[in-house]
């Protein structure tokens, strides 16, 4: 099982914080640092110094990292225009090396939009599909011929569709708890389906649900990652769980039952009965950056235990 460190800037994090977090990332043999794309912190946390730009952080990251992936879980799809989106992100892999994977949603947290006066569409799950269509659609265009779209949201017309990612095939993330919607989409344009901060029962149900929109599209379930996110808080013993939850203004026990909490041997037997229910891959949900230790510890004691 792949284990990748996903972090929550707009919680409070510079851009020299996340440097930091993704230079650990990959010295201690991480697969991938990946980022939330918000501009407003939620719950009690101030948010200091303010808010990161998700794809200029990961474009600084792509210069001054050599071996991990480089994402986002999941970027708004009400924050940057598809055409612009594909520019982007394409410059951002070419600038890596070929390192970036992007996860790709609707957007859901109106209160940010508000605060910087970014359009709120009432109707985001169909511009959401329109995003999608463009994006990949410019990436797979052959290079000397043009890209059209016509369609109730966003119309390209004869688009160059350039620049093209470094990665022949730049992985596209597309993930939810949605019961019809949201699998059809995985099925049509995803490489890699995420589940969010789910139960194994829920993450269970929905895999199956994908699985079974891919097998309807015609396409191989198999062809896809499926992977989850969830809060992680390990220690070496009680005191030291219970330490790392209060950091974080959470319970020990409450992480115990909807996350990734406990002892490195508690933490291995969920991912186990992840994996059992289907998932590959686990995006670590770190929200105290400062605490690299934290990092140490899942890198040494529970990492060799995966495969």
């Amino acid at each position: 099982m792949d284990l990748r460190i996903f972090t929550e800037p707009q919680q409070g994090a510079s851009y020299d914080t996340l440097l930091t977090v993704a230079k650990a990332t990959e010295d201690l043999g991480f697969d991938a640092f990946f980022r939330s794309d918000h501009y407003l912190s939620m719950g009690s946390a101030d948010g200091l110094p303010g808010p990161t730009d998700a794809w200029i952080t990961l474009a600084g990251l792509a210069r001054e990292t050599e071996r991990i992936r480089l994402g986002t879980l999941m970027t708004a799809g009400t924050f940057r225009l598809p055409g612009v989106l594909a520019i982007q992100v394409a410059q951002v892999d070419q600038m890596s090396g070929g390192r970036v994977e992007l996860g790709l949603g609707a957007g859901w947290f109106e209160e940010e939009h508000k605060a910087y006066g970014i359009p709120f569409p009432k109707e985001k799950f169909a511009r959401l599909e329109e995003q999608l269509a463009i994006v990949t659609g410019l990436w797979s265009t052959e290079t000397g011929k043009t890209f059209n779209h016509d369609g109730q949201y966003y119309q390209l017309r004869d688009s160059p569709a350039l620049p093209k990612p470094a990665q022949r095939k730049l992985p596209v993330l597309i993930g939810g708890h949605g019961a019809t919607r949201t699998p059809r989409l995985a099925a049509q344009y995803a490489d890699e389906f995420n589940i969010p901060f789910a139960s194994l029962e829920d993450t269970e149900r929905q895999f199956g649900r994908v699985r079974a929109a891919a097998e309807e599209a015609g396409r191989s379930p198999d062809d896809l990652v499926y992977s989850n996110a969830l809060v992680v808080c390990v220690g070496r013993d009680d005191a030291e769980v219970a330490r790392r939850a209060a950091a974080i203004g959470r319970e020990a026990g409450e992480l115990k039952a909807n996350g990734l909490a406990g002892s490195p041997a508690e933490v291995v037997d969920k991912l186990g009965r992840y994996a059992a229910a289907g998932s590959s891959r686990v995006y670590l949900q770190v929200l105290d950056l400062d605490d690299l230790d934290h990092l140490e510890l899942i890198s040494s004691r529970i990492q060799p235990q995966l495969g």
